[in-house]
């Protein structure tokens, strides 16, 4: 009778782990939102595992480099590992990501979706400008502007700037649909753009 139940308690254990490491540069509620929650739900629909964790990478600014997802697996196949990269893949999951599989030591790059921040300038502007505009209209109008391109996935305030990031299927094409906005809304002068995925 102990033998069953030490067995079975050993067998609950036995996880495999994964990371799933996304080159996003997005918040840990965002994470959640747009990646860890529904990989959570089809990983355990599929009866494969579930989410465990997950963490964010900042630089030394303050800006967030990169962010993991934990992943706990029944086994890490070849059929489990392409099951998480399709799925992630189908939920956007940036070009240059990686899966990190723990068992084999082996890294995967995967990834769809190409990248674009908009940082928006924090400090050289006229005063009458920052008072006047409002960064809540600049992101909004960008994910009207690039409906069937991409989306904004999250953003950034730090000192002297605030970023926002893009994802979605080409980063010329995103950068196409919203550059007449930036040229013509006063809070974009000076902004920055950089492809980041």
């Amino acid at each position: 009778m102990f033998g069953n139940l030490f067995k079975k308690k050993k067998q609950e254990t036995n996880w495999h782990y994964i990371v799933a490491q996304l080159n996003a540069k997005i918040q840990p509620m965002h994470r959640g939102e747009f990646f860890e929650d529904p990989l959570d739900v089809e990983l355990k629909k599929l009866s494969i595992g579930q989410v465990s964790g997950g963490g964010t990478m900042q630089d030394p600014n303050g800006e967030i480099a990169y962010c993991d997802i934990e992943i706990q697996v029944h086994d890490s196949s070849e059929e489990t590992v392409k099951k998480i990269i399709s799925y992630l893949e189908k939920l956007g999951a940036p070009k240059k990501s990686k899966l990190k599989i723990e068992y084999t030591g082996e890294e995967i790059e995967f990834g769809v979706a190409e990248g674009l921040a908009v940082y928006l300038n924090g400090t050289e502007l006229d005063a009458e400008i920052y008072q006047n505009c409002d960064s809540n209209v600049v992101y909004s109008e960008f994910d009207k502007l690039l409906s069937g391109e991409g989306r904004v996935l999250s953003y950034w305030q730090g000192n002297t700037e605030t970023a926002f990031y893009l994802y979605g299927k080409t980063y010329v094409e995103m950068n196409a649909k919203i550059s007449d906005f930036l040229g013509s809304y006063p809070l974009c002068q000076k902004c920055r753009v950089a492809q980041i995925a």
